[in-house]
């Protein structure tokens, strides 16, 4: 019988996958959410993300650079200040996080940090 279970189960899409490492790490998805009103300088992204290092925000924003969602822009200044913007790829992202809010808004709790259902 768990052989049968074995081939009836998929192997997972390899686009999830990729959109899940990414993705599913802490703090990603507030970036970009942020990064999706306008571009925003590297301490008004930290303000507005409660709870974020300026070591993990400067990491999350290098990797969001690497997979080409993220473009870093030196403002020469003075004083010398850096801004953060989303690439078209990275502005394509918005109606799947959309979707996602609303999901979220449907299906969990606010308090729902151990990924509990909590549905309406």
């Amino acid at each position: 019988m768990a052989d049968q279970g074995e081939r009836a189960c998929r192997r997972v899409d390899g686009g999830i996958s990729r959109v899940f490492a990414l993705f599913g790490k802490r703090w990603t998805g507030q970036i970009v959410s942020v990064l999706l009103q306008r571009p925003v300088h590297f301490a008004e992204l930290r303000r507005a993300i409660p709870g974020i290092s300026e070591r993990m925000l400067s990491d999350r924003l290098t990797e969001l650079g690497a997979a080409g969602l993220v473009i870093r822009e030196v403002d020469e200044g003075p004083p010398l200040r850096v801004a953060y913007r989303l690439t078209e790829a990275g502005a394509a992202m918005e109606p799947a996080l959309k979707e996602l809010g609303r999901w979220a808004d449907t299906y969990l709790t606010r308090d729902d940090a151990a990924g509990s259902r909590g549905g309406r």
